[in-house]
């Protein structure tokens, strides 16, 4: 039997990176997942070569009725919703000083509005599926190690994972209050080979005094103290676990994914 055998997931921002790692070891694992995004030509292509098990949703994770239609589309295909993993994010990359008021409400519509909408809406859905379920429900909210730790890089991109990492706690606090068999934990990444890591790294090496992108990179491989980047599967197992009953135990609680950047 594999982990998640029968489980139905929805991920949002799942069309490449993390998200589509984490859709494509999840059906691995057994579940039918609906994959969320605004990338509609990458995700309808990540969703195919998942074949009957996976499906493209339009979502663009700060308007509510995107994420009404993407619930009830997921709940109309496969009968129901058991995982919730509020992936999507942006990573800004600017200074306090240097970042617009604009830049700072796109940051948190995304980053901090986008999680709080897909928790709130897909509740009654992942309530009802936990009544069925010997561990319930689980919401895997995808925060950082900025949300643990300073950011030299992007101190705002740090005070939104900041966000997620204790409405992570409360909201898991508050479903157990109410008795509602749902569990919420998170997953902290470290400096992760993908297109926001990219980012990441073009940022450092603004701050470094170059566009040489590989001399942030060795800097950064440098500091860990595992020698090497995270993959997209390096989280993504991470994030499967959360989502399976193998954590049932497991609530409120954050999983640290970094290479040992945060041990030091």
């Amino acid at each position: 039997m594999n982990r998640l055998d029968g489980k139905v997931a929805l991920i949002s921002g799942a069309a490449r990176g993390i998200g589509g790692e984490t859709a494509r070891l999840m059906v691995e694992a057994g579940a039918k997942v609906a994959i969320g995004d605004v990338l509609d030509e990458r995700g309808r292509e990540t969703a195919r070569g998942l074949d009957d098990a996976a499906i493209y949703l339009h979502l663009d994770v700060t308007r509510e009725e995107d994420w009404h239609a993407a619930i009830a589309a997921t709940v109309g295909r496969f009968a129901k919703l058991d995982i919730l993993v509020n992936n999507a994010g942006l990573f800004l990359g600017k200074d306090i000083e240097a970042a617009s008021l604009e830049e700072w409400q796109r940051l948190c519509a995304v980053n901090l509005t986008g999680v709080f909408l897909g928790t709130k809406l897909a509740l009654p859905a992942l309530r009802e599926a936990a009544q069925n379920s010997p561990h319930g429900s689980a919401i895997v909210n995808l925060a950082s190690t900025a949300g643990l730790v300073g950011s030299t890089q992007d101190p705002l991109y740090s005070m939104t994972k900041g966000g997620v990492t204790l409405f992570t706690k409360s909201a898991a606090l508050e479903f157990a209050r109410k008795n509602y068999r749902i569990r919420v934990n998170s997953m902290h990444p470290g400096t992760i080979d993908t297109d926001m890591g990219d980012q990441v790294l073009a940022t450092r090496a603004r701050n470094l005094g170059t566009n040489d992108v590989e001399i942030a990179r060795r800097q950064v491989i440098e500091r860990l103290p595992i020698g090497r980047m995270g993959t997209p599967t390096d989280i993504a197992k991470g994030i499967v676990f959360l989502a399976s009953d193998d954590a049932a135990f497991m609530t409120g609680a954050g999983l640290v994914i970094d290479g040992g950047i945060t041990a030091q």
